[in-house]
């Protein structure tokens, strides 16, 4: 069970209650399904206005900005992220209480899952600002909100990856070796992917060449992924556990 700050199942009246594997793959199936949507819609019925630059060069495929920013697809998109943002700030909390109990002792992990921590809650605000500011109506705020997330998702794999590199240090845990091996390379992964999307988007603005914006807009689209997929490995680490609503049971005084 995952807990709160309080309570426990002992004394606790359980109102809903639901596997941990479930609700941490229902959790990224909203934005995967909001991806894969809006990009679908868009290339069928919006492409030459989803894939137009300022150079006015053919693209294949449009960035997940420019894709977002459609109607209706402006609208599926908000309304994934939104049910999908709640249960971010709650399994950041449940990773932070599953890292101060795992190093109850060590000072220097302790401030690391602090910072993993604060860095899951900027990921996820910077997600809910540019889905809900889109690069059409304030494209400012829709940057920020896109340099928001991208950089505090990369510090909170970061920290992430270290945390679990020390746990993987003492422990004998299938389990904990899978999610640790994945969440290196799905690291790795998103980061070469990023420094060449920004190598095509340099290129795009720098010589307006046909197709290197669609390269920058691929290495985007699995940056996004990766990024669902290292969230997805909470279930080697929770997937016993359970998600549980409950109301404190009223203790009886003679």
């Amino acid at each position: 069970m995952l807990q709160g700050l309080y309570g426990g199942i002992d004394r606790d009246n359980p109102l809903v209650r639901l596997p941990f594997t479930v609700f941490i793959v229902g959790t990224v199936f909203l934005p995967l399904f909001g991806f894969i949507t809006c990009v679908t819609l868009s290339l069928i019925y919006h492409f030459n206005e989803a894939n137009y630059t300022h150079c006015k060069v053919y693209n294949y495929l449009p960035s997940i900005s420019a894709a977002i920013s459609l109607t209706p697809q402006r609208y599926i998109w908000r309304f994934c992220i939104g049910l999908h943002s709640a249960p971010r700030f709650l399994i950041a909390a449940s990773y932070f209480n599953f890292y101060r109990r795992r190093f109850a002792r060590q000072n220097l992990e302790q401030l690391g899952s602090v910072l993993t921590l604060l860095f899951a809650v900027i990921e996820n605000a910077g997600l809910l600002l540019l889905t809900y500011v889109c690069s059409t109506e304030t494209y400012y705020l829709h940057k920020i909100g896109f340099i928001t997330f991208i950089g505090s998702s990369w510090f909170h794999m970061l920290c992430t990856c270290w945390l679990w590199f020390k746990i993987t240090k003492y422990t004998l845990s299938t389990e904990e070796m899978t999610s640790y091996r994945y969440k290196a390379r799905l690291f790795l992964f998103s980061i070469v992917l990023m420094l060449a999307g920004f190598y095509f988007y340099w290129r795009h603005n720098e010589y307006c060449e046909p197709g290197i914006y669609t390269l920058f807009a691929l290495c985007e689209y699995l940056v996004v992924l990766s990024n669902m997929a290292f969230h997805v490995t909470a279930y080697w680490d929770f997937g016993s556990k359970d998600v549980m609503v409950a109301v404190p049971v009223e203790s009886k005084h003679i």
